[in-house]
């Protein structure tokens, strides 16, 4: 199997996870930080975003800022479907401001790994 179907079998596991956790009335989640679900939107959607990403074959060069924008807008469209899932969900509600945290932690996650893929080439880029 190439890197990149696994990559997109990986994201599809990872969206399966995100809308069940959605799912949930409630998550008994420890407060470490205030506002910490902004945090934990970040990551999941970087997560998200740097899977999608993978899932494209990159230029011979890295993968591009374009592939980068289009991989985090397919995260953000997931992430307004999710805030959406939620209004039918009890105990649930949707959050502009979570949307924006999951689109600002998949545009970071991809843009960073694209420059990284174009700083490092063939070197940093899986095989397959």
């Amino acid at each position: 199997m190439s890197w990149h179907r696994l990559s997109l079998l990986v994201a599809l596991g990872w969206m399966a996870l995100l809308f069940y956790l959605s799912s949930q009335p409630y998550l008994d989640v420890p407060s470490l930080v205030p506002d910490q679900d902004k945090f934990m939107h970040f990551g999941a959607y970087g997560v998200l975003g740097a899977l999608l990403l993978g899932s494209l074959r990159p230029t011979p060069t890295g993968y591009s800022r374009a592939q980068a924008l289009v991989a985090a807008a397919a995260a953000s469209l997931y992430g307004v479907s999710d805030e959406i899932h939620q209004l039918f969900v009890p105990g649930r509600d949707a959050d502009v401001i979570d949307w924006l945290a999951d689109t600002s932690g998949a545009l970071l996650a991809t843009l960073l790994l694209a420059w990284v893929s174009r700083r490092l080439g063939k070197k940093f880029l899986p095989q397959g």
